[in-house]
């Protein structure tokens, strides 16, 4: 039993971090323009099956790592600046109509990707090997170690960024009030191009993390970007902190769900997790919502 718990346990936090970095980008997003960006859960495809494409054309797996998450980055910006920021200049854009740009902008970044690609599941190479770990009577993927690891440099460096850097400094000013920052000297039009680039680095760096594992696939983001935005809720939208944990308890719930329960039912936790914060606890772990939490 105890092996079953611990087998559960490592499911859940592997998962859980792939949740966190997914629900990280909902946050950066929302905090400098108080949008949800839903088009998140794409840019995990696009890590990932950039990843696979450039391996296929015979790069050696850290450098198509680094192009595939670069790349996904790019995208991001480039999404911002055609699709958002014209919106946004105009004046005439409102939260609403921003987060309707997102959800085309993730059906037109889906259907390109099926273009581009195919409908089938491809998958990456394991980053150091396949044979599995064995503790405690559970046995460990070497590449969930990559995906804890991975998320925990992750978030040590946006702590770094946010804290110790101008530029997120600006970012964590214009979060809190996008006109004093304005003021100030803040560029708010290039902090929200940067949030959006970041948002999409984390998303496409979940994404080449667990290919290996899950493998992916033109579709990929739909279910990764629903539940880091379960997420994203379930710790506080616009909560750092509360982005990982919230990735993180998800990712157990679901794991523990789908142990004790039903495997059928392990996607259907994240909607049970949105209405019950939506009905129970609107602000999620952290409290109420704002930006003032960067």
């Amino acid at each position: 039993m105890q092996g079953a718990w611990l087998q559960f346990v490592a499911g859940g936090l592997t998962a859980g971090a792939i949740y966190a970095l997914v629900a990280l980008g909902f946050s950066i997003v929302y905090n400098t323009s108080h949008a949800i960006n839903f088009a998140q859960g794409e840019f995990v495809m696009l890590g990932g099956m950039g990843a696979v494409a450039l391996v296929g054309f015979g790069l050696p797996l850290p450098v198509a790592v680094l192009g595939a998450v670069a790349g996904a980055g790019l995208v991001g910006l480039l999404v911002q600046r055609l699709a958002l920021e014209p919106a946004q200049v105009s004046g005439r854009a409102d939260v609403t109509t921003l987060i309707i740009i997102t959800i085309g902008v993730s059906l037109f970044l889906r259907g390109a990707a099926q273009v581009v690609w195919d409908k089938r599941i491809h998958p990456l190479p394991a980053f150091s090997g396949s044979e599995p770990l064995s503790f405690g009577g559970a046995s460990l993927l070497p590449q969930s170690l990559w995906v804890l690891l991975g998320t925990s440099f992750a978030v040590l460096s946006l702590s770094w960024f946010f804290g110790r850097t101008l530029a997120g400094k600006a970012m964590r000013a214009t979060a809190i009030n996008a006109q004093a920052a304005q003021l100030m000297g803040v560029s708010t039009r290039v902090v929200m191009r940067a949030s959006y680039a970041l948002a999409a680095l984390l998303g496409a760096f979940g994404g080449v993390l667990i290919a290996p594992i899950a493998f992916t696939s033109y579709d990929a983001g739909v279910m990764l970007g629903l539940k880091g935005f379960a997420a994203a809720m379930l710790g506080g939208l616009g909560s750092f902190g509360g982005a990982v944990a919230g990735g993180l308890l998800l990712g157990l719930l679901e794991a523990f769900g789908a142990g004790f329960v039903s495997s059928a039912y392990k996607d259907a936790i994240a909607f049970v997790v949105i209405l019950a914060v939506l009905f129970f606890m609107p602000g999620g772990l952290a409290g109420a919502r704002g930006s003032e939490r960067v």
